[in-house]
């Protein structure tokens, strides 16, 4: 299939060009018109002018797509499926409001993916880095009810509590982050500008300095002359923590090991179970078997260590257990959870309860937030303090040992 360069007037009037791939100029222009773009002008185009628009729109500075467009596109898409509008029509209208290019690129995509005859999941399948397996799969189950909008209107509830609880987050971790940064740039100050001034002092006296006072010296000097090193060491730490965590089994480690850290890993593993449990209840309100959508879960949680037991739980209950042994043995859920999964079972309102335990882990998740940065102060004073103690024993005990023997003489 050829590519052609295209110059055209949209519906409101405004000149647009662009690349269009069509089997000739005819049938560019259809697929134009589709777009209630009138064509003026089409010419096939060389394939180094296709590879450097292509190049051009999309580069390494370009903004990736948030949560925030994902949440306004399906808030869109619920909004006009439900007024009746043609699928290929709303996603093309979509693709030349939204913001976001690489969205626009992705959903222009889309429409040229669905004037060939693909479903509207299989075309929004082909960007997993925009749309994941999660929201595929409830389009795909919404398109195959006759309940497009619905899924949608789900999807948006989803990622909008989904947007709720990053946002908690970052502002609950916002002031101990912003204090590490400053206890960073005292120490870096510290030793550079200011111990190299009382080492001067020091070298005039000529006297045997006390033990903290030679390290903080020692290390003030390895700031000053080491600092290539030291950027280079730290950089190099980075890079091998980076590659480690790249691996299945370095992911897998650290996803078992954060959700145990003291005073935020309790906060952790609340947010994944509410995670867990938001996303399977919709996924059984969609529509979607058992086993496909804790398939699905496991890779909404984003936690390896989590969705290795979700998927053992799978493979539990394609070997016949119920819903609520394998919830047990998965050791995940408290009793209280546990026992609105066992009602949820035997009443057959399991989407329903598990509602009901998304909203609770939520909301201790709400409430440990609120708390967390009254827990984590004492920790950051601790360390202010043993940072003024070492700085004072180091700095101040030499030049108190120097005058009581000046006094002494």
């Amino acid at each position: 299939m050829a590519q052609f360069n295209y110059t055209g007037r949209a519906a409101n009037g405004e000149l647009t060009s662009g690349l269009i791939e069509a089997i000739d100029a005819s049938t560019a222009a259809k697929a134009l018109a589709g777009r209630n773009v009138t064509p003026l002008n089409i010419y096939k185009a060389t394939e180094q002018q296709s590879n450097k628009e292509t190049k051009n729109e999309i580069n390494f500075f370009t903004p990736k797509v948030s949560l925030e467009d994902l949440v306004i596109f399906a808030r869109q898409m619920y909004s006009l499926s439900k007024s009746g509008i043609p699928i290929l029509r709303a996603v093309n209208g979509l693709a030349e409001t939204t913001n976001s290019k690489r969205m626009a690129l992705a959903l222009r995509d889309v429409v040229d993916q669905l004037e060939r005859g693909r479903t509207f999941s299989s075309a929004l399948h082909q960007h997993p880095h925009i749309f994941n397996q999660l929201f595929v799969s409830v389009v795909h189950v919404g398109e195959n009810t006759g309940k497009l909008d619905e899924a949608f209107l789900q999807l948006s509830d989803y990622l909008v509590r989904e947007q709720e609880t990053r946002k908690q987050i970052k502002s609950a971790t916002r002031y101990p982050i912003f204090v590490l940064i400053a206890l960073v740039a005292a120490l870096v100050v510290m030793n550079i500008w200011v111990i190299p001034i009382f080492a001067t002092m020091f070298e005039k006296f000529d006297a045997e300095l006390p033990l903290m006072t030679r390290v903080l010296l020692g290390m003030s000097d390895m700031f000053v002359t080491k600092w290539p090193l030291m950027l280079a060491g730290v950089g190099a730490f980075i890079f091998v923590i980076r590659r480690y965590l790249a691996t299945d089994v370095g992911r897998y480690k650290w996803d078992k090991r954060k959700i145990s850290l003291p005073i935020i890993g309790s906060v952790l593993e609340r947010t994944l179970l509410g995670r867990f449990a938001r996303s399977f209840s919709m996924m059984l309100v969609s529509g979607v078997p058992l086993t496909a959508a804790l398939n699905l879960v496991a890779d909404a949680v984003d936690n390896r260590f989590m969705a290795e037991r979700i998927i053992n739980m799978r493979r539990s209950i394609e070997k016949g257990e119920s819903l609520s042994r394998v919830a047990h043995s998965s050791q995940l859920f408290t009793p209280l959870v546990m026992q609105m999964i066992t009602v949820g079972e035997e009443t057959g309102r399991v989407d329903e309860l598990l509602g009901e335990v998304a909203d609770y882990y939520e909301r201790e998740v709400d409430y440990d937030l609120k708390s967390l940065t009254s827990k984590i102060e004492p920790v950051l004073i601790v360390i202010v303090a043993v940072m003024v103690l070492i700085l004072a024993l180091g700095i101040f005990t030499p030049m108190w040992e120097m005058m009581g023997a000046y006094k002494g003489n």
